[in-house]
């Protein structure tokens, strides 16, 4: 009985060493370490994990062009920009309180409008001052600002929002011939606030064109008084009435201008 089984024993290692070895169905090596056919993770140098150094490299370049062509500017520091357009304004829009007699002083006008701003950037934020001169026929209005703008660049389209504040002056005022304004020294002066929205285009990275619409709360005080020389009408004693105390308004404007910019 032992002489047959040790045979049997014999038989079967011999065929065991005889017979070929399974196919890797992963295509690998059929050593201890895939059994079942799972082979060992990939390498620190990325040899058996399909790692291609050059495909990574090239989808890096792919991404750093994409995010180039986003901003399509770089950083910017400095900017200053000029602007024209077309302005509408009523010294009385909120209140009034005789600043000036509309009998014979217009207080509500339309005319051209002539600005320019320059500051400081950092990312999405701009910082700087702003002058702008509305030309009216029957008197003129300058500000002087400093603003803020809150910028969302968009390849090479930035919209914006624009807030300001800062002093104001009506000067330049003609009325009529009674109402010596100017040999009078009367200085009509006092503050406004500004919000606004607009779009630059990037022509390049240092020039832009756009458009700016702005809206503004102005606060207007005269504190000298006129006389009138021979108040011999209704409409003369009226306004001999209303020059003869300070006054005062709270007015509103609205603005669209042309922008043209340069940017560092």
């Amino acid at each position: 009985m032992s002489v047959a089984l040790t045979g049997l024993f014999s038989a079967s290692a011999a065929l065991a060493q005889s017979a070929p070895a399974a196919p890797d169905p992963y295509g690998g090596s059929n050593s201890g370490l895939s059994a079942g056919g799972l082979a060992p993770p990939g390498s620190a140098d990325g040899t058996q994990s399909g790692y291609d150094p050059q495909q990574h490299a090239a989808t890096e370049q792919s991404l750093k062009q994409a995010d180039d062509k986003d901003s399509g500017r770089g950083l910017e520091f400095v900017w200053v920009n000029a602007e024209a357009g077309f302005q509408y304004l009523s010294l009385n829009t909120f209140h009034a309180n005789n600043l000036v007699d509309s009998q014979f002083v217009k207080s509500s006008q339309s005319g051209p409008l002539f600005g320019f701003g320059a500051g400081l950037r950092l990312i999405f934020l701009t910082l700087g001052a702003r002058f702008r001169l509305g030309d009216f026929s029957a008197w003129q209005m300058w500000t002087l600002d400093a603003e803020a703008g809150l910028h969302m660049p968009i390849g090479m389209v930035e919209p914006y929002f624009n807030f300001g504040a800062g002093y104001a002056s009506m000067g330049a005022i003609s009325g009529n011939n009674a109402l010596n304004f100017q040999s009078a020294g009367v200085n009509i002066h006092g503050w406004n606030a500004r919000i606004g929205f607009g779009m630059d285009i990037y022509l390049t990275r240092t020039i832009s064109v756009g458009a700016l619409m702005t809206g503004d709360m102005l606060y207007l005080k005269r504190s000298q008084r006129l006389t009138i020389a021979n108040p011999n009408t209704p409409a003369l004693q009226q306004a001999a009435q209303v020059y003869a105390n300070d006054g005062s308004s709270i007015g509103g404007a609205a603005t669209l201008t042309g922008v043209v910019g340069l940017h560092f």
